[in-house]
């Protein structure tokens, strides 16, 4: 299942609701990606798709520095699952692909 696109993203955290906007495209044969959000853009690390499931790692410094670790579920034009911190409870998200927008495949 192709899940190239881009992607609006609802991560629901113990501080409140963060909106992000993920990219995701093949380069060379590999998923790849990055994250816009909170004022910033962060590559996505170790993107995997396996099946129906999409994984990625990823680094923010705002609202606070953390290390990410997304876990989701890809549904056609949807996703869910979680994000991880280290030690904090994992946070819920979800996710809606942009219909009609392309896909960006080159940079």
């Amino acid at each position: 299942m192709p899940v190239e696109g881009i992607w609006d993203l609802s991560v629901s955290t113990p501080i409140g609701t963060i909106k992000a906007v993920v990219e995701l495209r093949r380069e060379d044969g590999l998923l790849i990606g990055a994250a816009h959000g909170a004022g910033e853009e962060v590559p996505l690390r170790e993107v995997l798709l396996d099946g129906d499931r999409l994984t990625w790692k990823q680094a923010v410094t705002r609202p606070m520095r953390l290390n990410l670790a997304f876990d989701v579920t890809v549904a056609g034009d949807t996703l869910a699952g979680t994000s991880r911190a280290g030690r904090l409870p994992a946070s819920e998200v979800t996710g809606l692909r942009r219909t009609g927008a392309p896909a960006a495949t080159e940079h």
